[in-house]
């Protein structure tokens, strides 16, 4: 059985790398060496996120909790673009984010044909 942190790591983790490249690259003007740095990643690899070669999921952009995850992303990104806060910060709050909104619990339910379990449809904060 997968459990909600597996789906975490495979599906959304690339995502939200790939969202949170996509603000930083086209909308606040970094270049894809800087974010690559601020990821910890290659160059290369943020190459692949901008082109959709990595983190694409049609899932989670055909869900009805897109919108939302995509307004987290986009508050990510500015933090992270005027340095108020860090990608591994921003990384864990989109995290709890996924698990909040219920994108995760419908991943979970999706990827296993199983009721989620309560770890996947609440943050730490609300246990």
């Amino acid at each position: 059985m997968k459990i909600p942190c597996e789906l975490v790591v495979w599906y959304v983790l690339p995502m939200i790398r790939r969202e949170v490249s996509k603000e930083l690259v086209y909308t606040h003007g970094m270049s894809q060496a800087e974010v690559a740095r601020r990821f910890g990643v290659t160059d290369a690899a943020i190459s692949q996120y901008l082109k959709k070669k990595r983190g694409d999921n049609a899932l989670i952009e055909a869900s009805p909790f897109y919108p939302k995850f995509l307004e987290a992303i986009k508050e990510s990104a500015t933090l992270i673009a005027e340095d108020r806060s860090d990608f591994s910060v921003e990384m864990c709050r989109l995290c709890g984010v996924v698990k909040k909104i219920g994108l995760l619990a419908m991943i979970y339910e999706d990827q296993t044909g199983s009721p989620p379990p309560k770890c996947a449809c609440q943050s730490i904060n609300d246990l």
